[in-house]
């Protein structure tokens, strides 16, 4: 098949698919969510979320946290569209909702920091991605955690690892429970999300 008939079939697929996950949640649908548990109880690793709603891409380099940030590369964070629609409308995510969080690494920066010259300006820049996490709404399955579960598909370059099971309580969770305040959420850090 023609490279560009493949392509524009390919995004006529998602848009089809963004406008019905919409429309399922304008009217209030059960249908919410993208994330599948295989037997094992591991979260499948979601397909296609760079292409669901792009909220944000936090930087916390090593060169500006005395070489010990806990994660020095850009985290580039995805909202499935259907939970996307329901929080525009509510304020709140609901049961359903995937947030998926793929670390990106620093380009080779030219000065201390880690920054680097470019036509633009001295700054940072996306390089290689580098690792997966994802966070996903579930008060039936996930009520010892806020609601939420936790998952690591691995902190290196693609392909990542399949499934996952979810961490346990005193990592991610914790950290979101202490610092993320109400919903679990760093809503602070996505301009889209206030």
């Amino acid at each position: 098949m023609n490279l560009v008939i493949k392509k524009l079939l390919q995004s006529t697929a998602i848009a089809i698919g963004v406008l019905m996950a919409a429309i399922a949640a304008a009217e209030g649908s059960d249908s919410i969510g993208s994330a599948t548990f295989n037997k094992r109880d591991e979260l499948v690793l979601p397909e296609g979320f760079r292409e669901w709603v792009f909220i944000g891409a936090p930087l916390t380099p090593h060169g500006l946290n005395n070489g010990k940030a806990g994660f020095p590369e850009y985290h580039h964070v995805y909202v499935n569209p259907d939970a996307f629609a329901v929080y525009q409308r509510t304020g709140e995510f609901p049961d359903g909702t995937v947030i998926a969080k793929e670390l990106v690494l620093l380009q080779k920066g030219d000065f201390k920091d880690g920054s680097k010259n470019a036509p633009s300006g001295r700054g940072y820049f996306a390089g290689e991605f580098q690792g997966m996490d994802v966070m996903v709404k579930d008060s039936a399955r996930f009520k010892d955690t806020n609601d939420w579960g936790f998952f690591n598909f691995g902190h290196h370059a693609p392909p990542y690892v399949k499934a996952s099971k979810a961490a346990p309580a005193e990592s991610c969770a914790s950290c979101h429970t202490a610092n993320a305040g109400e919903g679990m959420v760093f809503k602070t850090y996505y301009p889209v999300l206030r």
